[in-house]
């Protein structure tokens, strides 16, 4: 593992920070790398992976022996470069007689491997090999729409735990609101049988409808292939729980002065301090004063009225 140390410069506490856990945490990047042996079909599928994740995601091209991630010990490398670079998702391609084009998905948590689904490669298609209008190719991090075609989706386990794992890889950052016009392509996963899922790249075009709604076309702009599952790795579930905890499920601070009831709900005390009203001095604006000025003058108006009918008679 890599040694801990203490910053000496800001910069260098910047970016530990960066890479410090957050209540929002930054848009998840993928790290690609090769196995001791690969095909040229399966240098093909990986640089046409980092193709559509260029912007989060690194690329290795050297050969790593020491990486077998479905052994025990085989992880140590693998945990290692994903400290280093801080990817919590990887693709690592390998190439046997027992398993030819073998493509191992895999998510980590904390750096440390969380869950593996290991697919073969058949009847790849770069992007080369498709023609299309250029100006509908799209555009680099731009999110995308997920199609999944098949009810082995639903009720096939290692359908499921793949499907998990492709929408983690290519979801993109997480975002609370969409421009529909910013959104231009679409990952189309078809079912064929319980191990085999053909994957398609496909560019969105939106034409008039004569509504508000556009009609929308998918043109295949490529990569496809076939994915056969071949062995899959659950989390168990106490690494689970562990992992899927929200900043919900954290204890609150306790807020001073405030407290709940089941009938009142939240009830909150409010201290004022001593006013010494004795001291204060008074206006003459007091309204109290006022009407107690318009009462004395209406009395005394009442008296003149009273004294003035007395000598009236009197005379």
């Amino acid at each position: 593992m890599l040694k801990i140390k203490t910053p000496k410069t800001h910069r260098a506490k910047r970016a530990l920070e960066k890479r410090a856990p957050k209540l929002v945490e930054n848009g998840k990047k993928t790290l690609i790398l090769h196995g001791t042996k690969t095909s040229n079909l399966l240098n093909s599928v990986l640089t046409q992976i980092y193709h559509l994740k260029r912007d989060s995601a690194v690329k290795y091209t050297k050969k790593n022996e020491n990486i077998r991630p479905f052994e025990s010990g085989g992880e140590t490398s693998l945990e290692f470069f994903s400290l280093k670079t801080d990817c919590s998702l990887f693709v690592f391609g390998s190439h046997s007689k027992k398993r030819p084009n073998n493509l191992v998905l895999g998510r980590m948590y904390d750096h440390h491997v969380y869950d593996l689904v290991e697919v073969g490669v058949e009847n790849f298609r770069p992007i080369e090999s498709f023609e299309y209008d250029k100006k509908i190719t799209p555009q680099i991090g731009s999110k995308p729409f997920f199609a999944f075609i098949g009810e082995g989706f639903e009720s096939v386990e290692e359908l499921k735990h793949l499907k998990e794992v492709l929408l983690d890889l290519f979801r993109g950052e997480v975002v609370e609101n969409l421009n529909l016009a910013g959104i231009d392509r679409v990952f189309v996963c078809t079912a064929i049988s319980s191990t085999t899922v053909f994957f398609a790249h496909c560019a969105l075009r939106l034409k008039r409808s004569g509504t508000s709604i556009p009609r929308m076309e998918l043109v295949e702009v490529g990569p496809s292939m076939d994915l056969v599952v071949r062995r899959h790795r659950l989390p168990n579930d106490s690494l689970k729980k562990e992992a899927m905890k929200t900043a919900s499920d954290q204890p609150q601070k306790r807020i001073k002065n405030v407290s709940s009831d089941i009938v009142q709900g939240k009830i909150g005390k409010i201290y004022i301090p001593d006013q010494q009203v004795g001291n204060m001095p008074l206006s003459n604006d007091i309204k109290g004063l006022k009407r107690e000025r318009r009462e004395a003058k209406k009395n005394k108006v009442n008296e003149e009225d009273q004294s003035k009918k007395r000598k009236m008679e009197r005379q």
